[in-house]
């Protein structure tokens, strides 16, 4: 890669049983997947060790960074099972939701609820959305432990489909006794993100984080915002998590479709000036699933997002099992490009924070201030464990990043950081001014630099240790890849 083809933005691709055919998977990371997610909605442990085994091959053949991100399925409500697979509920006719663990298997007129305190969070009134909103019930009344309800938009209804009830209230806790499990599970895996679904408070953020402590895991954690509630508590919620995402399926079906563009602003604006990566999710490219290109409108939605400055766009079924799982991919990849291509971010320093309490998030700053007023051909990172590349993309810079470190686990974190190429270097050792020659000769080597390129590197007076950048310098490519503006070292 050079940096002419150079995309900032990141593309997560979901695995399943499309990603399982042989030679799917490597044909999706040379596509330009960087992260790929595990939905633990499905499959088995097993399932998973395996997949992770193969990504992390793959990568490693292919001189990739691809981070792994653990997707905790959390206490999605859904329906039971009809008799018959599948029913038709008509408009105006009665339906009741069953609250009882021996509820009978459904028909057109019942059918039982994954949630049993369902009845006590409800009340006449309320509409109720089942199949991300495809049918609505509205309740009429509560009979024990039975909802009655009358249908509003009916259809086709099958088994398992998820509940949601319009603008959100329900009192489920984010992590289900099934997720504190799945936690240990994706501890033994090494994944590098793991996302809470339908987090609340920061508090459910903290509780996660705790948990993949406990068995041993430090991965990021991923505060997915799907809720009503968690609108509410934004900011708490995202200065908690390390990564957020914009779960556009439940939320919009809470908050109602014409509130998700705006709260789609307002999430990724929240999570860059919280200094948070950001991923936006759901239904990116969905016609893909069965057709072999995606609509205009899908094309104008993944372009938006990332003129809104997202780190990360996300394929869920699209490449877990949809007909197209590579197309989906070189078709984000297209997009992205595209809009890059055509607009270009200018960071507005006077609105910059005046308050910055730490040193590397000061020297990120200044990088970013002399990158928009002088030519660089890059902003070289040397860091442990990727928080200056963190800080660094948060201003949104003109020129690719490069995030060196020796650690593993870093590379792949910054894989999901817009603008940041991870680049695996060994610094351990040297001092500064030895580790930034090696840099630039390294990368030179690598085609991402020519002879006469201009470069600033930040870096601490201490290499090898976590939050010590404090020193930024401007150096010249000379021939070879000699540094120029370090003496004669």
């Amino acid at each position: 890669m050079t940096t002419a083809n150079f995309r900032r933005t990141k593309i997560l691709a979901t695995l399943g049983p499309a990603t399982d055919q042989p030679g799917v998977l490597a044909q999706i990371i040379e596509a330009g997947v960087n992260v790929v997610r595990m939905n633990f909605s499905h499959g088995t442990a097993e399932q998973h060790a395996e997949r992770v085994t193969r990504v992390r091959e793959i990568a490693a053949s292919l001189g990739r960074e691809v981070g792994i991100l653990a997707d905790l399925q959390g206490p999605k409500i859904r329906i039971e099972k009809f008799a018959k697979d599948k029913v038709h509920l008509v408009n105006g006719s009665e339906f009741r939701l069953v609250c009882r663990a021996d509820a009978p298997l459904g028909d057109e007129t019942q059918v039982g609820v994954s949630y049993l305190g369902l009845v006590k969070d409800v009340a006449p009134g309320d509409t109720l959305l089942l199949d991300d909103g495809l049918v609505a019930l509205m309740v009429k009344a509560l009979d024990g432990d039975t909802i009655v309800t009358e249908v509003l938009a009916g259809g086709a209804l099958s088994n398992r489909k998820g509940l949601n009830r319009l603008g959100g209230g329900l009192s489920l806790d984010a992590l289900s006794e099934q997720d504190k499990e799945h936690i240990a599970i994706a501890a033994k895996l090494d994944v590098d993100f793991l996302a809470v679904s339908f987090c609340r408070s920061a508090a459910d953020i903290e509780l996660a984080r705790s948990i993949a402590l406990s068995h041993g895991s430090y991965a990021h954690i991923v505060a997915k915002i799907e809720r009503a509630e968690a609108i509410e508590r934004l900011v708490e919620i995202t200065q908690a998590s390390d990564v957020v995402m914009v779960a556009r399926g439940d939320l919009g079906v809470e908050i109602g479709d014409a509130e998700l563009p705006g709260l789609q602003k307002l999430i990724i604006k929240t999570a860059l000036e919280c200094n948070k990566v950001v991923i936006t999710a759901t239904q990116m490219l969905q016609s893909m699933v069965d057709n072999p290109i995606p609509t205009r409108a899908e094309v104008l939605d993944v372009a938006n997002s990332v003129i809104d400055g997202t780190d990360a766009v996300m394929l869920s079924a699209e490449t877990a099992s949809g007909a197209y799982p590579v197309k989906a991919v070189e078709a984000m990849n297209r997009i992205c490009l595209g809009a890059e291509r055509q607009f270009k971010h200018d960071t507005d320093f006077e609105a910059a924070p005046r308050d910055l309490e730490r040193v590397d998030q000061a020297i990120a700053m200044s990088a970013m201030f002399i990158a928009e007023h002088i030519q660089l051909r890059g902003i070289i990172a040397l860091t442990e464990s990727g928080g200056t590349a963190r800080y660094l993309s948060r201003f949104r810079a003109n020129v690719p990043l490069f995030g060196l470190s020796r650690f593993g686990y870093a590379r792949r974190r910054m894989a999901l950081m817009r603008d940041v190429a991870p680049v695996n270097f060994d610094s351990e050792g040297q001092s500064m001014r030895v580790a930034a020659r090696k840099a630039i000769k390294q990368l030179f080597d690598q085609g991402y630099l020519a002879s006469g390129d201009r470069v600033l590197i930040t870096s601490g007076d201490h290499m090898e240790q976590h939050g010590a950048t404090n020193t930024l310098r401007l150096l010249a490519v000379g021939e070879g890849g000699r540094t120029e503006g370090l003496g004669d070292l």
